[in-house]
């Protein structure tokens, strides 16, 4: 990891999908004038979807080349395509399906009626290969250089799909896993893993809620002494040039004054 993470903290969650939506639109037009594209791996959940959401009503978005966009999903719910719970899904309603994507760049991970049945390994599996397809020189593993890769943290510390003591975090080679048992619903799910994560250029991890204050301070509190990855997955998930935690005053209720930066207004 290159540095210590910076830690942001906004007003309210409200605030922080506003200002981490116009964070992101710049960082997506700054790629594509540098390299031509960019490429996202998006996040699902309250705060991911929050962050789409915003992104749409937002003044940014017309500033990007959404035909020149790639985009990824961090993890997914083998679920069935179009099933309401499927980040794919959800995503599409807070915002793709109200921009010019190239569908070709639009990389949904397989649903669980596709081409791969409920053979959930094998979904696994084909997503790596895409990944790997797509995979530029300059990565560390093989999988795309992602300008930014979103995820949210989980009360447990979980990041993507990779949760505290599951097999997932563990891994140290692929870049793609099938999860089992998830200890929330649904159980079967497919994620990057930390190796396939720490490949982006840029890591932004959201937090927003009491809810998730002591997961924040676990992970930004602890120093070297903090939690290990298997204990605390979201402590694995960093950025090969920058690392970002986007909080709100409640997740960062917790953390010492001295990590915290000044809220956004």
């Amino acid at each position: 990891m290159t540095g210590a993470p910076q830690v942001v903290v906004h007003r309210d969650k409200d605030e922080m999908a506003r200002a981490t939506a116009a964070r992101l639109a710049t960082r997506i037009i700054d790629a594509q004038t540098a390299r031509g594209s960019a490429s996202v791996a998006l996040t699902g959940g309250r705060n991911g979807n929050a962050l789409l959401a915003a992104l749409a009503s937002s003044a940014g978005r017309d500033s990007i080349a959404f035909s020149r966009l790639e985009l990824w999903w961090g993890d997914e719910r083998f679920l069935p395509e179009g099933d309401p719970e499927r980040n794919d899904t959800q995503a599409r309603d807070a915002l793709l399906n109200a921009v010019p994507l190239d569908p070709a760049r639009v990389h949904a991970m397989p649903a669980s009626d596709g081409a791969y049945g409920t053979d959930v390994e094998a979904a696994a599996k084909a997503y790596a290969a895409e990944l790997a397809t797509a995979s530029g020189p300059d990565g560390d593993a093989p999988v795309p250089s992602f300008d930014v890769l979103l995820l949210g943290v989980g009360p447990d510390t979980h990041v993507a799909s990779l949760f505290p003591g599951h097999p997932g975090v563990r891994e140290t080679e692929r870049t793609v896993v099938g999860v089992h048992d998830a200890p929330k619903p649904p159980p079967v799910r497919i994620s990057l893993t930390l190796p396939a994560i720490r490949s982006a250029r840029e890591v932004w991890l959201l937090a927003a809620g009491e809810d998730k204050a002591d997961a924040a301070a676990q992970v930004l509190a602890g120093g070297n002494a903090g939690p290990g990855d298997v204990q605390a997955p979201a402590a694995g998930a960093y950025g090969r040039e920058s690392t970002l935690w986007l909080l709100d005053e409640a997740a960062a209720a917790k953390l010492p004054r001295d990590l915290r930066s000044p809220p956004v207004p």
